[in-house]
């Protein structure tokens, strides 16, 4: 929901957890925990909490209300300068939770939203363990989100920041290539795939993108997390060297 923080007299946007999440669960405590700890994130690439409040015995976060289109609207329409500017965003915002021991296990174009001042912003930190995004085999899970997740998540495993990794890779993909690395025609194939098809070099399908940002990208869609790249951070670094090294070879081209 919308709402006005009268309190404070600013708009917010008001999160209600599902039914099934009782007072007194361990599903509850365990999504307390989350949410104070993504609520101590301060980092301008991630969606701010401001409190996690109950009334008539609903519990609710209240988090920053931002306004702007999601990457869903936006992924078809970017051009590889901004896909680029994108994915250094978001890794950057990841690796500033991740460094705070926190994942956030539900990557997708859904998941990040364009202000309208044109940063990015990754939504939901601390919720996605709660709507059971990690297991497929949950119901009310869409292939949307089953071709964002990493091959341990499908496989019902242990996560942790590697598998984020692994979905910014799938959204990198995306946005550089306009189609998923993963293409199961339901979630099941999908899964498959996601286990044990790897991904096309994104060269083959846009003959313009670079070995390197090729390899940038095919490193975080390593199947074995132990191949995967290691870090958000080294992302947002790799990113940022490539979109520099790019930028100067234009320069060059440009300049007889």
């Amino acid at each position: 929901y919308k709402a006005q923080d009268t309190n404070l007299d600013r708009i917010v946007a008001l999160k209600f957890l599902p039914d099934h999440v009782s007072a007194g669960s361990a599903e509850l405590e365990r999504f307390l925990q989350e949410a104070k700890a993504a609520a101590g994130l301060n980092h301008p690439n991630i969606c701010t909490i401001h409190g996690i409040e109950q009334a008539d015995g609903k519990n609710f976060i209240v988090m920053e209300y931002v306004e702007g289109q999601t990457l869903q609207e936006k992924k078809s329409s970017l051009s590889m300068k901004q896909a680029l500017d994108v994915g250094i965003q978001i890794a950057e915002g990841l690796a500033a939770a991740h460094e705070k021991g926190i994942v956030h296990r539900d990557i997708k174009p859904e998941n990040i939203m364009f202000r309208k001042d044109g940063r990015v912003q990754i939504m939901d930190f601390g919720l996605a363990k709660l709507r059971g995004a990690s297991r497929l085999t949950k119901d009310g899970s869409t292939v949307g989100t089953a071709g964002y997740m990493s091959p341990e998540q499908v496989q019902g495993m242990e996560t942790d920041h590697r598998s984020d990794i692994f979905s910014l890779g799938v959204l990198l993909f995306e946005m550089l290539a306009g189609q998923l690395p993963f293409k199961g025609v339901h979630e099941t194939a999908m899964a498959y795939e996601i286990v044990n098809v790897d991904s096309p070099p994104l060269s083959s399908i846009k003959p313009d993108i670079s070995p390197e940002l090729d390899s940038i990208v095919l490193e975080c869609l390593e199947k074995d997390p132990n191949e995967r790249t290691q870090s958000a951070k080294q992302v947002a670094i790799d990113l940022k060297r490539h979109k520099r090294e790019s930028s100067r070879s234009r320069l060059s081209r440009a300049i007889p």
